[in-house]
């Protein structure tokens, strides 16, 4: 990829940031794709969606999904703190009862941290939000019973143009939400196998 969609080169910082992105290595449960970017939120961007894939990991373990953007405007938004910005997602339905575990929330935060960490991801400015769902279905969906799911909004900007740690990082993150045991040293797992709905 050398030019932008209006035909102009694309800067040197962000070429560098997708050679980088390409020698991610992620995890062999995860189906990794590139997807069309978002155009609005900056002069540059580039996009990747990744779901768990139960074949590679047996039909014990449900699936994750999650999305990995990032976004690239040399003028250094003061928001941003920096030319870069990483914008992701991951979300994974889990049992029931681990919905209302108090401390659910304060857990998917640390695995990202924890999993870029690992993973020598270097970033400053990091914030996002971490909601659980529970559902209950009526009418036409009761056979459907209670769910719950986990999900993470996160930023931040990363500190250099080599991007393949924090891709890493998030799709170590999504492997864990999905219920996988981590595949890093130093992280735990929460112990309650997530399900479907019931």
């Amino acid at each position: 990829m050398s030019e932008s969609s209006l035909g102009t080169p694309l800067p040197h910082a962000f070429e560098a940031a997708l050679r980088s992105l390409k020698r991610a290595e992620t995890r062999s449960e995860l189906a990794v794709a590139e997807i069309p970017a978002p155009g609005t939120l900056a002069p540059w961007s580039f996009a990747l969606a990744a779901d768990v894939t139960p074949a590679r990991h047996g039909s014990d373990s449900e699936l994750g999904t999650g999305r990995f953007v990032l976004l690239y405007d040399p003028d250094e938004p003061d928001a941003w703190g920096g030319a870069f910005r990483v914008i992701c997602y991951a979300q994974a339905p889990l049992e029931t009862e681990m919905g209302d575990d108090p401390f659910l929330l304060d857990v998917a935060w640390s695995w990202l941290v924890d999993a870029l960490d690992a993973r020598g991801a270097k970033y400053t400015a990091a914030s996002g939000t971490a909601t659980r769902i529970l559902s209950t279905g009526f009418g036409e969906l009761k056979a459907q019973g209670d769910g719950a799911q986990v999900e993470l909004r996160a930023s931040w900007t990363p500190a250099n143009s080599d991007l393949a740690a924090h891709v890493e990082g998030w799709g170590e993150l999504l492997c864990m939400l999905a219920g996988l045991p981590p595949a890093i040293e130093g992280v735990s797992l929460l112990s309650a196998r997530r399900v479907g709905r019931e």
